[in-house]
Formats: structure tokens, sequence, C-alpha cells
């Protein structure tokens, strides 16, 4: 998503395009998966008067509107990222904390399996399995 298509689609629903909505989606597309602190630091970086309720207030509308989504990484606060760039499924080490994203097609079965035994529909955007990396497991 562009910061053009940002401005549209925040006019399109009738909001304004804030300086603040305005960092806070600079601020997650740079940071990719950040929590709130993290993206109120990078915004604070251009805009020092910017507090961590503006942030939360402004990543809460941005996640009505479909424009970012977050995810639960471990313990603690969502991670957000755009909703352009969440078609990925997340793997996280419990050995070294890394995370890594794949294709929710290494997930098809496990997730048509759910659907038709349990009638159970997934959605695979806020999908975190959690393990241990190849490096760990050794």
């Amino acid at each position: 998503m562009t910061e053009t298509s940002w401005h549209e689609e925040l006019r399109a629903r009738g909001y304004r395009v804030t300086p603040q909505r305005q960092l806070v989606l600079e601020a997650v597309k740079a940071c990719e998966h950040a929590t709130p602190e993290e993206i109120c630091t990078r915004v604070r970086e251009t805009a020092r008067g910017v507090n961590i309720s503006t942030v939360y207030r402004t990543l809460e509308l941005l996640e009505e509107l479909g424009m970012v989504t977050h995810s639960h990484l471990g313990h603690g606060a969502p991670t957000y990222h755009l909703t352009s760039e969440a078609d990925h499924v997340h793997l996280v080490c419990r050995g070294c904390g890394e995370i890594s994203e794949v294709s929710p097609d290494l997930v098809e079965n496990f997730v048509g399996n759910l659907d038709q035994k349990l009638g159970f529909l997934t959605d695979v955007h806020h999908l975190t399995v959690f393990g241990r990396c190849r490096n760990c497991r050794d």
C-alpha cells in the first residue's frame, strides 16, 4: 500500500489524513512488526509531541478501516503491520525469539482439516505458530 492509496482510503471513508495518521502508517510500514510502543518511538523521531494514547487510538482506527492488522507473537503487546503485507503466517522460536514469515500455503492442509472436520474457518493472517527453529533444535 502506497502513501497515495493511504490518503485515498482514508478520504474515501470520510477521514482526514492527519499528520499523526500519516506518521503512524509510515512507522508501521517501516517497522514491519512493531508494538504500539515501538511505533510511538518511531513517530516521535519526527513529532515529539505525539503520545502513546494517540498511537493506540490511531492504530485502532486504522485496524477498523482494514489498513493495519495485528498479531500476537508472544506475551505482551500485539505487533502491527500493514494489511496489504499481512498474507503470511508467523513462526516464533521459543529458543532464540526469531520470528519468521511463511506462506499460508504451508498450513493449507491444517487449515483445511479444521474447516472440513470442525467447520472452523481459520484467519491465517492472525495465525502464529510457536516452536523451535532449526538452530535451536540442534
